[in-house]
C-alpha cells in the first residue's frame, strides 16, 4: 500500500518542517521508533498510551 507508506513518511516531514531538523541521529531514531509504535498501535485498534508505557518500561 503506497498510500500507507506515504502517510508514515508525512509525520517525519512535518516534524522536520516544524523544528527545522532533528538535533542528532539518535533523536531521529527515537522519533522513528515512537512514531512506528503509535502508528502500529492505532492500526491495531489498541491503546496508544498503554503501548508507549510498555516501551518506556523496557528502557527504549
Amino acid at each position: 500500500d503506497n498510500n500507507g507508506s506515504e502517510r508514515a513518511i508525512r509525520n517525519i516531514k512535518v516534524k522536520q518542517k516544524i523544528s527545522g531538523q532533528f538535533k542528532s541521529p539518535g533523536g531521529a531514531d527515537v522519533f522513528a521508533i515512537i512514531r512506528s509504535v503509535v502508528d502500529t498501535t492505532i492500526k491495531a485498534g489498541q491503546n496508544v498510551v498503554f503501548a508507549l508505557s510498555l516501551i518506556s518500561k523496557q528502557g527504549y
